[in-house]
């Protein structure tokens, strides 16, 4: 398959979530429109301030009709031990082979000077967020270099924005998201 394109349908997938195997998009997308944020792994100490951050501000997107889903090559096991018991107001699927990301073609970086691209000021900006609110690195898991994505699809699967991001840091922040839909 190639790159999601505006239009296209979002496959199928059957996934693992943190918290129920054998998921299908479809039951996740649930016929309403769905942001999928496409993350590294819960390890990541600016990928977990992400789900932190979308977790404490679910409620917006509730309150506009839109599911809220988060991929990252983490197992089930990583992600319950790091959430220490506590669960999520979302799915969090566990891609730790990687089939979404392949399938779409999220590449991976090149190597880590090309992840953090231009943007080390922004990473190191969010990174300190991330510090002050309690987070630190985590265990490693995937790919290191791989990019993120951000992907918005209406309640019948078909895309109405696909961002495949050029380094860590150029993804939509909440505000952005919730302005896009």
């Amino acid at each position: 398959m190639a790159k999601l394109v505006k239009g296209d349908k979002f496959p199928n997938f059957t996934v693992d979530t943190a918290f129920e195997n054998g998921v299908t998009i479809e039951k996740i997308v649930d016929g309403k429109p769905t942001m999928f944020m496409v993350l590294r792994y819960i390890g990541c100490t600016v990928c977990r301030y992400d789900v932190h951050c979308l977790t404490e501000r679910y409620q917006e997107f509730v309150d506009k009709g839109v599911n809220v889903a988060v991929v990252m090559q983490s197992t089930p096991e990583i992600v319950q031990r790091d959430l220490a018991g506590g669960t999520l107001p979302f799915y969090l699927i566990c891609d730790s082979k990687q089939e979404i990301y392949k399938t779409l073609e999220i590449n991976a970086a090149s190597d880590m000077p090309s992840l953090v691209g231009e943007d080390m000021a922004k990473l190191q900006e969010k990174g300190a967020k991330a510090a002050r609110a309690g987070f630190k690195h985590g265990d490693y898991e995937g790919i290191e270099e791989q990019l993120p994505a951000f992907f918005f699809v209406d309640g019948d699967m078909t895309v109405k924005e696909a961002h495949y991001a050029k380094t860590i840091m150029d993804m939509p922040t909440v505000d952005e998201m919730l302005a896009k839909i």
